[in-house]
């Protein structure tokens, strides 16, 4: 990264900053404030989905196991289903993947309530060992919100969960593949991907809210690494810029090139 360390290339961007690196080839970590709680935004939806196929593998949920969407489902911002006809038959397939590849927040709400609600998901994180990643609220639930009921992660735990799923190891094979090609189909693209134009795959899930920008995947090239970027209370654009250059250097780098920016 042209002789400079993480903490100079985060110098003078403010807010409450995560970045955690491991090459999964050479086992390499590069970490930055990384055990630290994050409010999670849309982050958030990745354990979501851990959970969901966990439920698949039991037996609890089946993949084609239908709900009808209701008016008061429907939630603003990202996605589809709240522009979606009220009674329309969607599938937990459907579900967990508009969740995941349009973030789509009805779909997110959706699924954690047939999952058991946020007990269920948080007894399974804790069982799996993470201490940090909870999800405490539905999506856009103003009154929790307000009396400070937040979804959190750190970058160490995402990226130990990213981890196993590489190595087929979160849940179980067929459903870490899954998992994966489900996050290389996001579309949200103006973070980790930026520089990359497609010439390596990216799984990846992005997160967004007032002051909170993150990207968190697996970049799949050589010298395939995990990459946990994560910013609350900061200025996202400027933040979002760091994202992008620093997952095209250290592409660049484990590719035996070199180089911090690609103009």
């Amino acid at each position: 990264m042209d002789g400079k360390s993480l903490e100079e290339y985060l110098e003078g961007i403010p807010g409450k900053l995560t970045v955690y690196y491991k090459n999964l080839s050479t086992g390499a970590v590069l970490a930055h404030n990384s055990e630290a709680p994050m409010m999670a935004a849309s982050v958030i939806k990745l354990p979501v989905l851990v959970e969901t196929f966990r439920q698949i593998q039991a037996g609890i949920l089946k993949k084609d196991q239908l709900y009808v969407l209701r008016e008061e489902d429907k939630l603003p911002s990202c996605g589809c289903l709240n522009r979606m006809h009220e009674g329309i038959n969607l599938t937990v397939q459907d579900l967990y993947n508009l969740m995941i590849i349009l973030s789509d927040n009805t779909a997110a709400n959706i699924l954690i309530r047939l999952l058991g609600g946020v007990e269920a998901i948080n007894g399974s994180l804790a069982e799996m060992g993470y201490r940090t990643c909870r999800v405490n609220r539905l999506l856009f639930d103003s009154e929790a919100s307000d009396k400070g009921i937040e979804n959190y992660v750190s970058g160490a735990e995402i990226a130990d969960m990213l981890e196993k799923m590489y190595w087929g190891r979160l849940v179980d094979r067929q459903s870490s593949q899954e998992m994966q090609e489900i996050l290389k189909a996001q579309r949200l693209k103006n973070k980790i991907p930026f520089y990359f134009q497609g010439c390596v795959p990216i799984a990846h899930k992005t997160g967004e809210d007032d002051g909170i920008t993150h990207d968190v995947g697996i970049i799949y090239g050589s010298q395939p690494f995990i990459l946990c970027c994560m910013g609350n209370g900061t200025d996202c654009p400027r933040f979002n810029r760091f994202i992008q250059k620093l997952a095209w250097a250290l592409y660049r780098e484990t590719a035996g090139q070199e180089g911090m920016v690609r103009k």
